[in-house]
């Protein structure tokens, strides 16, 4: 292009010339445009249509002098513009088809989805939930079942022919874990796997399904001590299999709760230091023993003591560690099952080696003792906030099912803080039904006070029947105490929890009543009774029990205060 213009700037140019190139230029153009907007004609099939609507929608553009080269232009600009209405006419026609091809391919899809969960729990119904596609004679097999009755159908069972081994509802959520706990040689050794066990029963496959091989014996297994030397004594090493633990002996064990780190009840098989002090009286500085009735602590002779000579005979230790509590027991004659879990510790092993009866059982599963049966139910630490709200309400229901009338729940030390006492705890505790006996709350200040970290403990009585004490947390307006009133000696249990929640609050000098949903106070206690417990006919309270039941007002009023003051 430089040289091209440098050629030209040097020749003389007359204007005749470069009009001529212009027209030239302009033809090229005009040439192109036509043969494109021809083809364009040609292949759209509007050639036809376009001219009855030239005059109407396109006035003519007069650019050039030739009339025919306009006229030629009109009708190919009005040629795309009809192809482009066609364009859009057909565009909004498939956006519509898809919108209804969508619709009809969701419902199916809907349908499908629908079709296979309705086969899926027929599949369920008839077979089991891993039937279809479990291998024949395999471990999983045998253990999920079903197994054909060889009596035929029971009326035990309802008429049914076939028996399910119990297995806990989310083992099919870890069915390669679990195929892996079932995968080992049938009648013969079972493989050293107690932590993977552990682990899947804390993810919800609790019960584990059973299996047919044997655990193995420990080398040079040693007899346990006789009771009651066996409830404070060290077992012997060769008592158990040390595969599962960083420990290889207890000698390890008792030290870790003078070592450094973080461990569950780390101090717990330590029998010679502060696991023999637990729950035991101390003596003041006058020598007396001290009073726990305003401490978190309480006594198990102070509790014991609560109810009438001899009638704690049997019980149950959510979350007991070592079986301190249930040694301490049996040496008052009481017997109680102990709960615990071996985390990174034969827990188990050596609540048995202590003579005392663990259950290696988590706190989300069902309390497997049938209905009002126990005497006591005691849990220290382990029920408490970090278990989800729902899941707690259901394991205290729990405790309240298998508590017989007049048992009672020892809760020790039950953590939470402070906005969760009274936004969560209080009103979950009032809705299981328990008598508040004793009742105290603390803060615990070794994190700091503005952790507003709290304990509480309490002792609490499953009502013998709806009566006096148990309205008390049920009391309504001033005008509904005649109803009320009447409510409350009735024992009509259906009538009872439809009134309206309350609870006490300090306001004052004194302890009022606060509706926990209206926040409406009323003007007396006397609805039930004059607030004093169920009398053991029925009706009217004993002085005894009016006597516990002024104490339980003044116990709940003063904590709260404290607990109010201190924050």
């Amino acid at each position: 292009m430089g040289s091209m213009d440098y050629d030209n700037a040097k020749k003389p140019r007359s204007d005749q010339q470069q009009q001529q190139r212009r027209r030239r230029s302009r033809a090229v153009v005009l040439l192109l445009v036509l043969t494109n907007l021809a083809s364009i004609l040609l292949f759209s099939g509007a050639g036809a249509a376009l001219h009855a609507l030239v005059g109407r929608h396109y006035p003519a553009v007069h650019a050039w002098g030739s009339s025919k080269l306009l006229r030629e232009l009109n009708v190919t600009g009005l040629a795309l513009a009809a192809s482009h209405a066609e364009v859009v006419d057909l565009s909004s026609r498939l956006s519509a088809a898809n919108k209804h091809l969508e619709a009809i391919l969701g419902g199916s899809a809907a349908k499908r989805d629908m079709e296979a969960a309705r086969e899926e729990q027929r599949e369920a119904a008839t077979n089991g939930l891993w039937q279809q596609d479990l291998p024949a004679g395999s471990e999983l097999r045998l253990a999920v079942g079903p197994h054909r009755l060889p009596l035929g159908p029971s009326r035990l069972l309802g008429g049914e022919s076939e028996m399910f081994p119990a297995l806990g509802q989310a083992c099919h959520r870890h069915r390669g874990e679990l195929e892996q706990y079932m995968n080992y040689t049938a009648g013969g050794e079972c493989p050293s796997d107690e932590a993977f066990a552990q682990r899947l029963m804390l993810k919800g496959c609790e019960p584990l399904p059973r299996r047919r091989c044997r655990p193995r014996t420990p080398a040079g297994y040693a007899e346990p001590a006789p009771l009651p030397a066996s409830l404070w004594a060290t077992p012997p090493d060769t008592s158990i299999v040390w595969d599962a633990y960083t420990c290889k002996n207890y000698s390890c064990l008792v030290n870790r709760g003078r070592a450094k780190g973080s461990y569950d009840c780390k101090d717990c098989f330590d029998l010679g230091g502060r696991e023999k002090d637990r729950w035991m009286r101390r003596r003041g500085k006058d020598g007396d023993a001290d009073d726990d009735r305003s401490s978190l602590d309480y006594t198990i002779d102070g509790v014991l003591a609560a109810a009438p000579r001899g009638a704690v005979r049997i019980g149950l230790d959510i979350g007991g560690g070592s079986g301190t509590f249930a040694a301490r027991m049996r040496e008052r004659g009481v017997t109680v099952v102990t709960t615990t879990m071996n985390f990174d510790g034969p827990f188990n092993s050596f609540v048995a080696s202590r003579g005392l009866v663990p259950m290696h059982l988590s706190v989300a599963a069902r309390l497997p003792f049938f209905d009002g049966t126990l005497d006591v139910v005691h849990s220290m630490h382990v029920l408490s906030s970090w278990i989800p709200d729902a899941v707690l309400e259901l394991a205290l229901f729990d405790v309240y099912r298998v508590l017989r009338p007049g048992g009672v729940f020892w809760l020790d030390h039950f953590f939470c803080l402070g906005a969760q006492l009274d936004a969560t705890y209080l009103p979950m505790f009032e809705r299981i039904g328990f008598e508040k006996l004793r009742w105290n709350a603390g803060r615990k200040l070794d994190r700091g006070i503005e952790m507003d970290e709290w304990y509480i403990s309490a002792l609490l009585r499953k009502p013998r029947s709806i009566g006096m004490m148990h309205c008390f947390a049920f009391l309504g307006l001033p005008g509904e105490l005649r109803h009320l009133q009447s409510v409350c000696l009735s024992r009509d249990l259906t009538e009872v929890s439809k009134l309206p929640m309350l609870r006490l609050t300090p306001r004052g000098s004194g302890a009022q009543i606060t509706r926990t949903k209206t926040r409406t106070r009323t003007r007396s206690v006397e609805a039930c009774g004059g607030g004093g417990g169920p009398g053991r006919d029925g009706g009217a309270a004993t002085a005894e029990e009016a006597l516990a039941a002024e104490e339980v007002r003044e116990n709940y009023a003063a904590s709260s205060t404290t607990r109010l003051q201190q924050r």
